[in-house]
């Protein structure tokens, strides 16, 4: 067994290079990474492998990949070329295009993954904003922007949601109840801020319509994908567990005659499923050479105000580590707060609005700024962080004022 120091510089050299995505000179990404700082903390006995094992969150598992079979039947259907046509007939003017990306973001956002939204829509917002002659940059910066705030609105938003669910036992409902306030504010800041900051790209003209490029709309598999979304929605409002009724809806949509698996099966991110279940192993491994304490020690902030303590240290953290990491390390701080329900939802508000704070503080910037460049649309550092500093201290101040208020109640 290796020594307690060796643990810790495995378990650091895991998370930076998680942090960073990669290892200089080795062709490594986060899922690898975390891979294999997993295998090695196993194999020098720093956990058990039965440790290990135990540590995975089959239900946080399970939802990942049952929500992404349902976005992948739902783009292979059509869904999202269906919005960006409704998109564009009802955007007339510069600022309604903004507001209506930004909406339809954050909306299909708190619905499904927001990577996956970002993933779908870049390219349609960059076709969209080249139609109409406008620079694609500002609606760009809303669309990854509006994909994460909205995501906090529900569990199933985003991973790091997916995880406070799991770990909360909080409910679907309740969540929703909870953030979607701060959720809707965030969206109109962001509209508020990037028309602000690019006042001469939305001017008061009037676009000449235009006819979006035809798309195949497969409307059988539409329809289908539309009542298994449903069916989970129902579920969850009634009170099911939530990977259950995801499981449930993913299940629907695998009974088919038409659409091959293996075509479903290819869609799916299977890298993420590996980088969660790599990560629950490492976070594990902090417990059990006996790390979490001292953990505790150093993140915590006293400012006398559990809210902005807790906001404070997982803003710091997210930007650090990302947000799943930061969201595993800091699950054993929120259980030391008085009101633990209160700090779990304060913990999914910061780390997911903590995202918009520069180009690499989420995936789903990371993924526009990519699927930018493969269009010779180049969306740099220092033009997100204009936009993204703004919004996120507003943001997060908003989101303090609410959950203080609401402690404040209790």
């Amino acid at each position: 067994m290796v020594s307690y120091v060796s643990s810790i510089i495995i378990i650091s050299v895991t998370i930076i290079g998680v942090s960073l995505g990669r290892y200089p000179f080795l062709r490594m990404n986060r899922a690898t990474i975390a891979f294999v700082g997993a295998v090695i903390l196993v194999g020098t006995g720093a956990i058990t492998t039965d440790q290990a094992f135990q540590a995975i969150d089959l239900n946080t598992i399970v939802l990942l990949l049952s929500i992404m079979i349902l976005n992948v039947n739902f783009r292979l259907s059509g869904f999202f070329f269906i919005i960006s046509k409704a998109i564009l007939k009802l955007a007339s003017t510069p600022k309604r295009l903004l507001a209506w990306i930004i909406i339809f973001s954050g909306l299909t956002s708190a619905l499904f993954l927001n990577d996956t939204i970002v993933l779908v829509f870049t390219p349609i917002v960059i076709d969209m904003t080249n139609m109409l002659k406008r620079n694609p940059i500002p609606y760009l910066i809303a669309l990854a922007t509006s994909a994460n705030i909205g995501s906090a609105a529900t569990i199933i938003g985003n991973p790091q949601n997916i995880l406070i669910g799991a770990f909360s036992g909080i409910g679907f409902i309740e969540f929703f109840l909870y953030l979607i306030p701060v959720a809707i504010i965030g969206l109109v800041v962001i509209w508020l801020i990037i028309f602000v900051l690019y006042k001469s790209e939305f001017v008061n003209i009037k676009f000449d319509r235009v006819r979006p490029p035809k798309h195949r709309v497969y409307r059988p598999l539409l329809r289908k994908s539309s009542i298994s979304a449903a069916l989970m929605l129902i579920a969850l409002v009634c009170g099911v567990p939530t990977s259950v009724a995801a499981m449930i809806a993913a299940a629907l949509l695998l009974i088919t005659r038409r659409l091959k698996a293996e075509r479903v099966f290819a869609e799916i991110d299977w890298s993420l499923l590996v980088f969660f279940s790599s990560l629950f192993v490492v976070t594990k491994s902090i417990d059990t050479i006996g790390l979490s304490d001292h953990l505790i020690e150093v993140l915590k902030v006293s400012t006398d105000n559990e809210v902005l303590d807790l906001t404070i240290i997982a803003t710091i953290s997210s930007n650090i580590v990302s947000n799943v990491p930061a969201v595993l390390l800091l699950k054993n701080i929120v259980l030391t707060y008085s009101h633990t329900k209160i700090a779990w939802l304060t913990l999914a508000m910061a780390t997911t609005f903590a995202g918009n704070l520069t180009l690499l503080g989420s995936v789903a910037n990371l993924i526009v700024a990519e699927g930018a460049k493969k269009r010779k649309v180049i969306l740099s550092f220092n033009e997100y962080l204009r936009a993204g500093l703004p919004i996120t201290l507003l943001t997060l101040l908003f989101g303090v004022l609410w959950f203080c208020l609401l402690l404040a109640r209790l």
